[in-house]
């Protein structure tokens, strides 16, 4: 019994942390008679749900692109396609397979199948992670001056804040195999610039939802809001940050923007729709890199998240 909960300990509390975070949000909208969130999506114009769906695609294949530029430059000669392949199977892998299974490791099964070098690899992985960090991190602060009161009473702030160590260690060890990029500069800055139309893509479709449903709210209100949102959905209390990333973002768009809780969870629900559905592309490639991964499954362990 012991090494059986030792085993499963961290999916079950990620999974209990999904519960009570859907519960939380079910909460939010009790007051509610169930039809607001269907009322706020017949006013999302269907033209603007193309654009956004327009906006996600460019945002995947900014994010691929970032990628690439790592590879190159750790000198890992791969093909664009190839790249962007392996960017969609980790998106889907992320999105739907057990947490087991997660994205970074079959973006390393995949570049290893190709015979790639493995260290390289697993430090292109841990950059590129901390380059879309770094990316997120550049607008928090906005997030912080709109949100510093709300944030106060949210508890799993709390949560982030004392995983902090946690942070600083990844940090350490993540620069400490970065050293190939710090003599790129240049690999570095283009890797981040690939985070920056990522964002904007993504900051943008927020953008368009909120004001279809009659906000005023600033972009930068947005990019702020989300970015915070982003860095607490890190803290690895839930499966994949479910449940958890619909109740901050519907809490800081609620208290911050002025939305009653329906409509805020509208939003924080078709983001989520829309990061599932750009991420649908990976299944078409998946069964080959889960084939070798349970051939190699002893072989790989994946870089460790964040926090």
């Amino acid at each position: 019994m012991p090494s059986w909960w030792s085993r499963n300990r961290q999916l079950i509390l990620q999974s209990a942390g999904t519960l009570l975070a859907i519960l939380l949000l079910l909460l939010l909208l009790k007051k509610e008679d169930g039809t607001g969130v269907l009322v706020a999506l017949r006013q999302i114009k269907l033209a603007d749900l193309l654009w956004v769906a327009l906006l996600f695609a460019i945002s995947r294949v900014a994010v691929a692109w970032r990628w690439q530029v790592l590879l190159l430059s750790g000198g890992i000669k791969i093909r664009f396609k190839d790249s962007l392949a392996l960017t969609f199977m980790g998106l889907f892998a992320t999105n739907f397979l057990p947490t087991t299974i997660g994205g970074d490791v079959v973006r390393l099964v995949g570049v290893m199948q190709m015979g790639f070098d493995r260290a390289v690899a697993l430090a292109s992985l841990a950059a590129d992670r901390l380059i879309g960090m770094m990316g997120m991190a550049m607008t928090v602060p906005l997030g912080l001056t709109y949100s510093w009161n709300v944030l106060q009473n949210i508890s799993f702030t709390l949560s982030f804040f004392a995983r902090f160590d946690k942070l600083a260690a990844f940090l350490k060890r993540t620069l400490s195999t970065f050293s190939i990029w710090f003599k790129k500069p240049a690999s570095l800055l283009a890797a981040l610039a690939f985070t920056w139309i990522h964002m904007l893509c993504l900051f943008g479709s927020i953008y368009i939802f909120v004001d279809d449903l009659g906000a005023h709210a600033s972009f930068w209100m947005i990019a702020g809001l989300w970015s915070v949102t982003y860095f607490i959905t890190l803290v690895p209390i839930s499966i994949n940050g479910y449940g958890v990333q619909e109740v901050i973002f519907t809490i800081l768009l609620s208290n911050v923007v002025g939305f009653v809780p329906s409509v805020a969870a509208t939003i924080a629900l078709l983001v989520r729709a829309y990061f599932l559905l750009s991420s649908l592309p990976g299944a078409l490639f998946l069964p080959s890199i889960l084939s070798a991964l349970a051939k190699q499954k002893t072989a790989i362990s994946s870089p460790e998240p964040f926090l």
